[in-house]
């Protein structure tokens, strides 16, 4: 998940480590089969787009690209039962990274910072201390780097330092459960996306959905792309709703393996 690449193309990932790019972005490599084995979560560009970062459930990272920095492990870390990584957001230098977990906790490293969450009592640097009514799915930096946002499966949204909090789906009936949330160009709002394609605006501009239309295979994933947003489908199909070109996807030949992420570059 990233906020600060130029938006000239995007990479899509699947769940075998394969790594496809479009438009102008590079194709800095794949990932290995022990990565892969461990079951892949997201993929997080650099901020200049000129490498990304693979990270899998167990907390396994994997660099491709220039990379300004890497962690001194990027060993698989210590979970609790039933606990698995599930998103990671880069800093806006490049020089470090947050990973976050299904229960909301945070590992930070590099000069990722943490920080006191907004409305919640006691202002925890993380939600690993509260019963979640659904899992971690998806995160994002603030452009300053000086905050986080996370978002839960049931449309929860939890907010952290400079991150303003301006609604969610938490509590509201779903169609489907959600799968990303990206903030609007202004950081001053965001919107969540459902597996159906159903979009729900905080704040932000709506600019359109999927919502209502049988899709081929379901969504999960959405990224911040120029002015707007992009969304994946597990077919590899995607779903530009920005006035940025749209540069392809693989939704007409999808390849034997899911796609698990989008990035833009």
């Amino acid at each position: 998940t990233g906020l600060y690449q130029s938006g000239n193309g995007y990479w899509l990932a699947d769940t075998a480590g394969h790594v496809r790019a479009f438009g102008g972005a590079n194709h800095w490599g794949n990932t290995s089969s022990t990565a892969a084995a461990e079951g892949l979560v997201d993929l997080a560009p650099t901020p200049d787009g000129q490498g990304y970062w693979m990270l899998t459930a167990t907390g396994r990272l994997e660099g491709n690209g220039v990379l300004p920095w890497s962690p001194a492990s990027t060993a698989p870390r210590s979970l609790a039962a039933g606990e698995t990584f599930s998103t990671l957001a880069l800093t806006p230098s490049g020089l470090g990274m947050w990973l976050f977990t299904s229960m909301g906790r945070v590992v930070n490293l590099g000069d990722a910072g943490r920080f006191p969450a907004n409305g919640q009592a006691g202002q925890p640097d993380d939600m690993s201390g509260f019963v979640l009514n659904g899992p971690i799915i998806d995160s994002s930096p603030t452009p300053s780097g000086n905050g986080y946002y996370m978002v839960g499966s049931d449309g929860g949204v939890f907010t952290f330092g400079d991150a303003a909090f301006v609604g969610s789906m938490g509590g509201t009936t779903l169609n489907e459960p959600v799968q990303g949330l990206v903030p609007d160009p202004d950081n001053d709002g965001y919107w969540l996306v459902a597996s159906d394609g159903g979009v729900f605006a905080f704040d932000a501009g709506f600019l359109g959905s999927l919502g209502g239309i049988v899709l081929n295979q379901p969504v999960v994933g959405m990224v911040s792309h120029g002015d707007g947003y992009l969304m994946v489908a597990s077919d590899g199909g995607a779903f530009n709703y920005s006035t940025l070109p749209f540069f392809g996807s693989t939704g007409g030949n999808p390849g034997p393996d899911p796609v698990f992420a989008i990035a833009s570059s």
